[in-house]
C-alpha cells in the first residue's frame, strides 16, 4: 500500500464515519476499485483509520464526554450512598443511562447465527467482499431511504414541543429511545447502512430534536468504535506483523488524515443538518447505491471485478 492509497482510504474515512453515507461501504467501495485485499496489514490499517475517528470525535466533543464521565461517577456515588432518585436526574446523567441502554443491544452482535456456526458479528462481516459487493449497494439505497424519512420526521407538521433555537422535537431522552438508536446501530454494522445516518433517522423518527438525535449518535457510537478497534485488531494482528510493519509510515499516514478529515466532516454535519440540507445525502446516497448495485450485477455475470480484473472471492 501507498501513501497515496492511505491518504485516500483517510479521507474516506475521516468523512463517511461521520457523515450519514456509510464509512463501510465507502471503504469497501474504494478497496475494490483500488484492488486492495481486506486481509492481513490491510485490515489492521482499517483498525487504525477508526482509532484516527474516534480521536476526531474525542477532540469535538471533549468537554460533553469530559462532563459525563464525571457524571457518571457522581451517580456511582449517589447509587451507593442512597441518593440515586431517577425523576431528579441532571441531563448529563440522563445521557450517561441512555448511552448505556443504547449500548446494551450491542450484545446482539454475538449472538450465533442458526446453520452458520458463526456470531452475527462474523456473519455480517463476511458480506465485505467481492462476492457480496452488491450488498454495499442494497445498504446503501436503504440508508438513503431512512435518511428520507427521518428528514421528512423533523420538517413534519405534527404539532411537538419547541426546542431552544425554534427547533421542533424533544431534547430530553427517554429508555424506549435510547433503545431503538441502540438496535438501529447494531444492523447499521451491515457494509453501506451508515451507522450516523440510521440512528440519526431513528431518532428523529421516536420525535427527538435533530441536533440532540445527532449529538447521541455521536456519543453513543464512541465506545462502539473503540470495542470494533479491539476486536478488528485482534484479528490484525493474529494475521502477523511483517505485512503491518512494511506498512507503518502509510497506516501512520492514513490515522492522522482520518482524524483530521473526520474533525471537519462533524462540523459540517451539524451545520448541514441544522441548515436543513440533509438531502444532499439522501441523494448522494441513492445515486451511489444505485452505481454499486449496477457495477455488481455486471461484475456477477463476468466473474471478475471490473477495475483490478481479480475473481470475484
Amino acid at each position: 500500500m501507498t501513501i497515496v492509497d492511505a491518504i485516500i482510504q483517510g479521507v474516506v474515512q475521516g468523512l463517511t464515519e461521520f457523515l450519514p453515507v456509510s464509512s463501510s461501504g465507502h471503504l469497501t467501495i474504494t478497496q475494490h476499485v483500488l484492488g486492495l485485499d481486506l486481509e492481513g496489514g490491510n485490515l489492521f490499517f482499517n483498525v487504525m483509520l477508526h482509532i484516527g475517528t474516534l480521536v476526531a470525535v474525542v477532540a469535538f466533543y471533549h468537554k460533553l464526554i469530559w462532563r459525563l464521565i464525571k457524571a457518571f461517577f457522581s451517580m456511582i456515588g449517589d447509587i451507593f450512598t442512597g441518593r440515586f432518585k431517577w425523576k431528579e436526574l441532571s441531563d448529563d446523567k440522563r445521557m450517561v443511562i441512555m448511552v448505556i441502554i443504547g449500548l446494551l443491544p450491542l450484545v446482539l452482535l454475538f449472538v450465533p447465527v442458526p446453520g452458520t456456526g458463526m456470531k452475527l458479528k462474523d456473519f455480517v462481516e463476511s458480506f465485505n467482499t467481492s462476492k457480496y459487493f452488491i450488498v454495499v449497494g442494497v445498504c446503501l439505497l436503504l440508508t438513503s431511504i431512512l435518511l428520507f424519512i427521518g428528514n421528512r420526521c423533523s420538517r413534519s407538521d405534527v404539532p411537538m414541543k419547541h426546542a431552544k433555537g425554534g427547533e421542533t422535537g424533544r431534547t430530553s431522552m427517554n429508555v424506549v429511545d435510547a433503545m431503538a438508536v441502540g438496535l438501529t446501530q447494531c444492523f447499521a454494522t451491515l457494509p453501506g447502512l451508515s451507522r450516523s445516518g440510521s440512528t440519526l433517522s431513528v431518532g428523529q423518527m421516536r420525535g427527538l430534536n435533530k441536533q440532540t438525535a445527532l449529538d447521541y449518535t455521536f456519543i453513543l457510537g464512541t465506545p462502539a468504535i473503540i470495542a470494533a478497534a479491539v476486536l478488528e485488531g485482534k484479528d490484525a494482528l493474529e494475521g502477523g506483523m511483517d505485512k503491518i510493519s512494511a506498512d507503518i509510515v502509510p497506516i501512520i499516514v492514513g490515522m492522522v488524515v482520518s482524524a483530521v478529515v473526520g474533525y471537519l466532516a462533524i462540523a459540517l454535519f451539524k451545520w448541514l443538518l441544522k441548515t436543513d440540507k440533509m438531502i444532499i445525502f439522501i441523494i448522494y446516497t441513492a445515486i451511489v447505491g444505485i452505481a454499486v448495485i449496477v457495477v455488481s450485477i455486471l461484475e456477477m455475470k463476468s466473474g471478475v471485478n471490473l477495475f483490478s480484473g481479480a475473481p470475484l472471492t
